[in-house]
């Protein structure tokens, strides 16, 4: 097996861990929607029926269910595996348990519901703080663990560490960046593509390439991350994603889960969900060395503290 198809082998099986070890909880629909744009045609119509009336496609039977989104029983089958599950039973049985702890929550009916051209600003706010709140215990529920060690262990042995996204996902490079820059890391975040590309060439055996994109599809991030691991480097994507064209370059894939919502509220909850993904990443690498972590911040707080002021603690 080639390298390329190692790595889209490897990340197709991390896809489906969060649904085999959760399948009675809301991780089933975190994983259909992360899987919903690799699905062919007719798996995705199941997909989006289930997503759409979780509770509805609980109580309907295999045959219920094909036909109401015209296709066959044996595409059903197919879908659930997709998932990560192993039949249309552990299907409805995941599908009856997310329905029921979005049901019995009150702030669902409200909060979880889409932005309308006329809601209140008042209900945008609390609507706009649902979804960021969702976004984080999602991606937090669906977060594989051994992956996000394999992670850890990987930037703690790196000698260099580049980081490429472009946009929004810039911001969440540009965050990472700062916090491993803090403890001592020799790290770099590169926001634009031609950058990424250069920085990426000259990596090589021992150096570590990360990449941020929602969707998985950014050209440029894929081109670099690419670049990267074609010359030695390791490399790691998170992503909304798991079975983007991103991760079938990276050796290592961290998820994010996030549902879209009128107005793109999705797309800016993705933010906060990658950024708990990178917390999570960076205090796991802080804690591998405590003593040395500490003196980098210490070093670092007290070279800026007499720049802002008196007792001023600054942005550090």
């Amino acid at each position: 097996m080639t390298e390329a198809g190692d790595r889209q082998r490897r990340s197709g099986s991390k896809a489906t861990s969060g649904a085999q070890t959760g399948a009675v909880t809301q991780t089933v629909l975190v994983q259909i929607r992360a899987l919903l744009p690799t699905l062919p045609p007719s798996e995705r119509r199941v997909g989006e029926a289930a997503v759409a009336d979780p509770s509805g496609v609980a109580g309907r039977t295999i045959s219920e269910l094909a036909a109401h989104c015209n296709t066959s029983e044996t595409t059903v089958v197919r879908f659930c595996r997709a998932i990560g599950l192993k039949g249309y039973p552990d299907l409805r049985i995941g599908l009856a348990a997310a329905a029921g702890m979005e049901d019995g929550s009150s702030a669902w009916a409200t909060a979880g519901s889409d932005i309308g051209p006329r809601d209140a600003l008042a209900d945008v706010v609390n609507k706009l703080g649902f979804a960021d709140a969702r976004a984080v215990e999602d991606t937090v529920a669906q977060l594989d663990l051994e992956t996000l060690q394999r992670a850890i262990n990987v930037v703690v042995a790196a000698d260099a560490v580049d980081i490429y996204g472009v946009g929004a996902s810039a911001l969440i490079a540009l965050d990472l960046q700062q916090k491993l820059h803090r403890i001592g890391r020799r790290v770099n975040a590169w926001p634009d593509p031609d950058g990424a590309l250069t920085s990426a060439a000259l990596l090589g055996r021992g150096d570590l390439a990360i990449a941020v994109s929602h969707t998985g599809a950014t050209a440029s991030t894929i081109a670099a991350l690419g670049e990267a691991g074609d010359n030695g480097a390791t490399t790691i994507a998170i992503t909304n994603f798991p079975r983007s064209p991103i991760a079938e370059v990276a050796d290592h894939v961290l998820t994010t889960a996030v549902r879209e919502t009128t107005f793109r509220s999705g797309a800016m909850a993705s933010r906060i969900a990658a950024l708990t993904v990178v917390d999570c990443l960076f205090v796991g690498v802080a804690q591998h060395n405590y003593s040395r972590t500490m003196r980098a911040l210490e070093r670092t707080y007290t070279a800026v503290r007499g720049r802002e002021g008196a007792g001023g603690r600054g942005d550090l």
